[in-house]
């Protein structure tokens, strides 16, 4: 589908799996590095005490944010996904494939939830929002599934929370998912939908 306008989507990310996407859903997008460095926004951010939830919002809005001082008057779209076990605990991206491992035995067994977030920015100011979580129960994992699968996957899982792409063999991990595709892919896809249609930038 054509979208209405050609003002494409600004996407604060260089992420190839949200372009993706996004172009499959018909929404034109050009992709630009925000230039955050993450970990030291993560460390000061959780620092003022923000769980998992607000972590992710606060995350896309500063993509999105540093991106729409570069490109005014453009809708830039910032997204951030973060991962909390059924205890509050956050967990990063893993750091090397021992830490990928590590994590798997930790997801093991257990029940985890993926945040989503999604803001757009609009010369300077946050005009839309939207957080998905999604609750994911990880059937119990043998050590040899798990060094089975990251032989399989290390590759392209390094780059996900969790180190498991729902839409690759990461589905094997999973007895249960409760919540939208898009988001556990890290885009609250059809309340953006809904979004451009308002602003115009799809048709109603």
């Amino acid at each position: 589908m054509t979208p209405v306008t050609s003002t494409p989507v600004t996407l604060a990310s260089k992420s190839s799996a949200r372009q993706m996407i996004l172009k499959n859903a018909g929404v034109a997008v050009e992709a630009v590095s925000p230039g955050v460095d993450e970990e030291a926004a993560k460390e000061a951010l959780r620092a003022d005490g923000l769980d998992a939830r607000a972590l992710a919002d606060a995350l896309a809005e500063l993509k999105a944010l540093k991106v729409s001082r570069r490109v005014p008057g453009a809708l830039i779209l910032g997204c951030d996904q973060t991962l909390s076990l059924d205890d509050g605990t956050q967990i990063d991206k893993a750091e090397n494939r021992d830490d990928a491992a590590r994590i798997l035995r930790l997801l093991s067994g257990r029940v985890h939830h993926l945040h989503s977030a999604a803001v757009i920015v609009l010369n300077g100011d946050a005009i839309w929002r939207h957080i998905e979580r999604v609750r994911m129960t990880v059937r119990p994992l043998s050590d040899a599934f798990i060094d089975a699968y990251l032989d399989d996957d290390w590759e392209e899982c390094r780059w996900c929370v969790g180190c498991y792409r729902i839409e690759g063999p990461g589905a094997q991990l999973f007895s249960k998912v409760e919540g939208g595709q898009f988001a556990i892919q890290g885009l609250p896809l059809l309340p953006l939908l809904d979004f451009l249609r308002v602003r115009g930038v799809l048709a109603a």
